[in-house]
C-alpha cells in the first residue's frame, strides 16, 4: 500500500504588535519639574509683591495735579508691587487732559515714580479746540482758550491737515520777521491765511502747494518791505498775484520773479 503523505501548509504566525516601551518616570519628570518651576515662580511673586507705600510724582503740574494722577491709577497701585501693570499705569496717565508724555517706573522695595509731560498748546482749533507743537488735537471742548494763540480752522476732520500748512508755513515766516494769525480752511478746500501784521493772504483751493510756494519765495520778502502799505494778497492766479493796497487799487503782478528783483533793487539789494 503506498501511503500518501499529505503536505500540509505551514500556517504562517500572525505578528504580534509590539509598543514600545515607555518608561512612566520619563513622563512625569518633565511634568513634575515643569510643575515645580512654575510653582517656585508663583511662589516668588508673592513674596515679593507688597503693597506699594510711595509713589513719586515728577512734573511741571500747571494744569494737572499730582492728586489727578493719583485718583486716575489708584486701582493699579492696590494691585501691589509687582501685581501693578506699568504699561496700563502710564497709559491711564496719558489718558489724562493736559498730559503729553509719561514714564513709570518700579524702585523696590514699594514705591513707584512717575514722570509726566504737560502738553504744549500751540494754536487753537475753532472755537474751543486746543492743538499742541506737534499739530494734534488734545482739547475738544478748552474753558478758556488763550487770546494770544493763532486760531486754525475747517472742517471737523482737518484740524491735522490745517496745523501742518500752519507750522510749515511759520517756520518759514518767522526768520523774515512775519508770523500768521489765523488759518482757515472752508468746507469747499479752499484756504485763507491772515498774518500776524493783519495781511490776508488768498490761497484759494487750487495749487494750493505751488501757490504757497510762490507766496513764501516772492511775496513774503515783499511784504517784509512793504507790509504796512498792503491789505491783502490775492495767490489765486495761474501764473501770479495780486496786491492789494491800503487806500489804493489792487497791483496784479504776471512776473513774479521780476516783481522780486525790482523790490531787491528798490532796497539796494542786488
Amino acid at each position: 500500500m503506498v501511503l500518501k503523505q499529505a503536505n500540509r501548509r505551514k500556517k504562517k504566525a500572525t505578528p504580534r504588535m509590539q509598543w514600545p516601551k515607555i518608561r512612566i518616570g520619563k513622563i512625569l519628570t518633565p511634568f513634575f519639574v515643569i510643575t515645580m518651576v512654575a510653582a517656585i515662580y508663583q511662589l516668588s511673586l508673592t513674596m515679593l509683591d507688597r503693597e506699594i507705600t510711595s509713589i513719586e510724582i515728577s512734573g511741571p503740574f500747571q494744569r494737572v495735579t499730582a492728586l489727578h494722577i493719583e485718583d486716575a491709577i489708584s486701582e493699579e497701585i492696590d494691585a501691589g508691587f509687582v501685581g501693578a501693570d506699568i504699561d496700563r499705569i502710564q497709559d491711564l496717565i496719558v489718558a489724562l487732559p493736559w498730559i503729553d508724555q509719561a514714564r513709570v517706573a518700579r524702585h523696590w522695595p514699594n514705591r513707584i515714580s512717575i514722570t509726566v509731560t504737560e502738553q504744549v498748546p500751540a494754536a487753537a482749533w475753532g472755537d474751543k479746540g486746543l492743538l499742541n507743537t506737534r499739530g494734534e488735537l488734545f482739547i475738544d471742548e478748552s474753558r478758556h482758550v488763550p487770546a494770544e494763540l493763532p486760531r486754525l480752522s475747517g472742517p471737523d476732520t482737518s484740524s491735522t491737515e490745517v496745523a501742518t500748512r500752519y507750522l510749515a508755513v511759520r517756520e518759514q515766516l518767522i526768520p523774515r520777521g512775519l508770523d500768521v494769525r489765523r488759518v482757515h480752511l472752508d468746507a469747499r478746500g479752499s484756504w485763507e491765511m491772515t498774518l500776524g501784521n493783519g495781511i490776508d493772504v488768498r490761497l484759494g483751493r487750487k495749487a494750493v502747494a505751488d501757490r504757497t510756494d510762490l507766496f513764501l519765495n516772492v511775496v513774503a520778502d515783499i511784504i517784509t518791505s512793504r507790509g504796512k502799505e498792503i491789505d491783502y494778497v490775492d495767490m489765486r492766479y495761474g501764473n501770479g498775484f495780486t496786491i492789494g493796497w491800503k487806500g489804493s487799487s489792487p497791483t496784479p503782478v504776471s512776473d513774479p520773479e521780476r516783481a522780486k528783483q525790482e523790490m531787491l533793487a528798490a532796497r539796494g539789494i542786488n
